[in-house]
């Protein structure tokens, strides 16, 4: 066997060694040269072997085992921190869940400290609710989502329920971008560090080893936790959470030529019922007990066994990531000696992230959009082949189309074609079509309201909605909306509403003849508006919503000065023409913390059955911008502007800009304003500027101190006197809470002009 083994590594000793030598008799100079020469080969021979075998010794691939645990993987982190700092040189990963997120990420080039900072810096409340920001919304989407305190989806007329709190999308995106470096990798092999994870298919429960595909998409389906995240699809299979199936893939990390192997084991022991809370603790228990029968053979494969102490963590214990961490680096100290008699000096070279947020989509391929057209879905990521975009457009993009709540799921990849990406995106459609939604709201002007919603997508054509509100209370009112969102192509919509309201008025909607005529201050009024209208829009420069449309309406105002009889101070219908351009990007729409908005809107009124036979032409002109900055971290400030005036003689006044009050939904040219009470002040023309301060003290509740400015009446804008020193101020302190039915809202207002102060109390999204 020794002649076998040197003959293997030395064959150019053999004919010394091992051929048969002819006595000799005697010494000679060639015998004593043969014999030097035999000494000196067999020294060479035993150094070589002596060196094969130092290095063998010296350099043992290492294989590192990360288990899954949610949160509390954050350990890992500080692991591989050790690791590093003993100088050990990783040969192969294998992970589960949060260890196959963490280990991918190491893989793929990034340190310890690159990934503890990348994790500090994300926003896991909005990663676990698969937050889809504001400004990804059109405002079709804002309007629903705003409107609401309940969504109940339908599917064959019965309450369907999820599959997960979260898409994932927000998990999805972010492993995106940060595999930018390696994204046009399929076999995790040629990783900087190769690479393997575990997933569970949701069909048959057995595991299914990743050792290639689309990176951040497989990570994705590693880390989905049942109940908080829907499954992933991958080439038609269902994946979950590796750990219900292999949390901790030592023998597989084995076979991929690991010789000594280090794992990091963050799973839960088994807890009594005091400790066991909530559903997810429940879950976890019970997926805890197939993996700690497992384990007890598992550890003893492992070499290096390192297992933090996580006691009072759970697997969503994102905002205590530092200690946690922490906990990893103790854990690993504790093997210190046996980790630096791995280390040969070696040091990771961290990732350079300087580049990775530009991409040039040379094209774009699309799969599975059966009932939404390709312009559809162009038109949602608002960029088109041939455009060079950054990581946040490709995000933003697919944050749109998540918004829309039509997709399922919706998977996609950069594929190299030349020097090039093409973005490759694989939609699936939800199946879902029907909604029922609830809601409710008060305020001073409208009261009590409770909505009730039927929403149908896909009802007559592709690409389209149609909703309907139903709102019962103090005054009954609808909306009605149809739309049919082409994308960057010319889009339609019809929105029909009825709106109503009851209230003692300082303005009679008759340019103030009727209150001078009775010598009084106020009236009791009764305002009907029924609109309907027709419009196309588009989006312009990929920012603004520009539209145009036809709109019919009714407008009914009466008041009862002498009892039992009706005085008409406005019964017409009317007919016009309305132009707008929109853009919003608010984070929020009550409580706003960042972003701008603009509104401008014109409407030209062509017609009218001219019930006073006092009608002519005329055209309103009104614009409303707003910004938000929120400094100190928690203080918002948002400074508001608007304005409105007439072009054209307009005789009869029941579009006049009305301002005061707080909290109640948009109609006609209504505004709010601080320190006078509802409808107080009129006029065709006006001015209006706003400052507010808002102060979120705990989450969710809001403290805000506000004043407002204006200058209204008729043709202000003819002479100086918009710009001239304001006439009417006022100032409000208020409260403010986030609920699921909306913002809870307390309001005390002031004027100094009048001395006089208002209380006002709004429940519930403005509807």
């Amino acid at each position: 066997m020794y002649k076998a083994y040197l003959q293997s590594i030395f064959p150019l000793f053999t004919p010394i060694f091992f051929f048969p030598k002819k006595k000799e008799k005697g010494f000679s100079l060639l015998s004593g040269l043969k014999s030097m020469r035999l000494l000196y080969l067999f020294s060479f021979c035993l150094l070589s072997i002596f060196s094969f075998s130092q290095d063998t010794i010296k350099k043992p691939k290492i294989g590192l085992v990360l288990s899954g645990g949610g949160a509390k993987g954050f350990a890992h982190i500080g692991v591989l921190k050790e690791i590093e700092r003993a100088g050990i040189k990783i040969d192969y990963i294998g992970g589960t869940s949060m260890g196959a997120i963490i280990g991918g990420l190491y893989a793929s080039g990034y340190t310890a400290n690159q990934l503890d900072s990348i994790f500090k810096e994300t926003n896991f409340d909005e990663l676990v609710q698969d937050f889809v920001p504001r400004k990804n919304k059109t405002f079709y989407e804002k309007g629903n989502d705003e409107l609401y305190a309940v969504s109940l989806p339908f599917q064959k007329f019965k309450i369907s329920i999820p599959r997960g709190l979260s898409k994932g999308m927000y998990n999805y995106n972010l492993m995106s971008k940060l595999t930018h470096n390696v994204r046009h990798i399929q076999d995790f092999n040629k990783l900087k560090i190769p690479f393997l994870c575990i997933a569970t298919n949701l069909e048959t429960g057995e595991e299914k080893v990743f050792k290639n595909g689309s990176l951040p998409l497989i990570l994705s389906a590693s880390g989905a936790f049942p109940s908080l995240f829907s499954p992933v699809e991958i080439d038609g299979d269902l994946y979950i959470d590796g750990g219900v199936a292999n949390n901790y893939p030592v023998e597989e990390v084995r076979k991929m030529g690991a010789d000594i192997i280090i794992g990091v084991d963050v799973q839960d022991d088994l807890k009594d019922r005091d400790k066991l809370s909530g559903v997810l603790g429940i879950l976890t228990q019970i997926s805890n007990f197939q993996m700690i029968e497992k384990m007890k053979d598992k550890k003893f494969q492992t070499d290096i066994y390192i297992k933090p102490n996580i006691e009072g963590f759970s697997v969503v214990s994102f905002d205590q990531g530092e200690q946690i961490v922490n906990k990893g680096v103790e854990a690993a100290i504790l093997f210190q000696e046996k980790l630096k008699n791995l280390g040969t000096n070696y040091k990771k070279i961290p990732e350079n992230t300087r580049q990775i947020d530009s991409l040039y989509i040379q094209g774009i391929g699309i799969e599975g959009n059966e009932n939404y057209t390709r312009s559809y879905v162009i038109g949602k990521l608002r960029f088109k082949p041939g455009s060079k975009i950054s990581y946040t457009d490709l995000h933003s993009g697919i944050n749109n189309l998540n918004a829309t709540q039509n997709f399922s799921s919706i998977n996609y990849k950069l594929a190299k074609e030349g020097n090039q990406d093409v973005l490759l995106i694989d939609l699936k459609e939800n199946p879902i079509k029907t909604y029922f939604k609830l809601g409710v709201h008060y305020d001073d002007l409208f009261k009590s309201s409770a909505l009730i919603n039927v929403t149908q997508r896909n009802m007559f054509f592709k690409n389209d909605v149609a909703s309907f509100d139903f709102i019962l209370g103090d005054n009954i009112r609808y909306n009605l909306d149809y739309y049919i969102d082409n994308g960057f192509h010319l889009s339609f919509g019809f929105k029909s509403k009825l709106n109503r309201f009851k209230r003692t008025s300082k303005t009679d909607f008759n340019g103030g003849q009727t209150l001078s005529k009775a010598g009084l201050e106020s009236i009791n009024i009764d305002y009907l508006d029924f609109s309907n209208q027709a419009y196309f829009q588009t989006i312009f420069a990929q920012r603004f919503l520009f539209g145009v449309g036809l709109e019919y309406k009714y407008v009914n105002v009466t008041t009862n000065l002498v009892q039992n009889t009706k005085k008409y101070l406005d019964n017409n219908n009317y007919l016009s023409l309305v132009g707008f351009l929109k853009y919003d990007s608010f984070s929020n729409k009550y409580f706003p913390k960042k972003g701008w908005y603009f509104m401008g809107d014109a409407q030209s009124f062509l017609s009218s059955s001219n019930h006073n036979n006092n009608f002519t032409r005329f055209t309103t002109i009104k614009a409303d911008a707003a910004i938000v900055q929120t400094v100190f971290n928690k203080i918002a400030i948002k400074l508001q502007t608007e304005g409105g005036f007439l072009i054209g003689t307009k005789t009869n006044s029941v579009f006049d800009y009305v301002l005061g009050g707080y909290g109640y939904p948009k109609i006609n040219n209504l505004k709010s304003f601080y320190g006078y009470n509802y409808l107080d002040l009129s006029g065709n023309s006006y001015v209006k500027a706003s400052l507010s301060f808002d102060y979120e003290f705990i989450k969710k509740n809001h403290l805000n101190v506000s004043a407002n400015i204006a200058n209204i009446g008729n043709n202000i804008f003819d002479s100086k006197e918009w710009i001239s020193s304001p006439k009417y101020s006022g100032y409000a302190l208020g409260y403010g809470m986030e609920t699921l039915i909306g913002p809870i809202e307390l309001k005390q207002s002031w004027s100094p002009e009048t001395g006089k102060s208002f209380t006002w109390f709004t429940v519930g999204f403005l509807f």
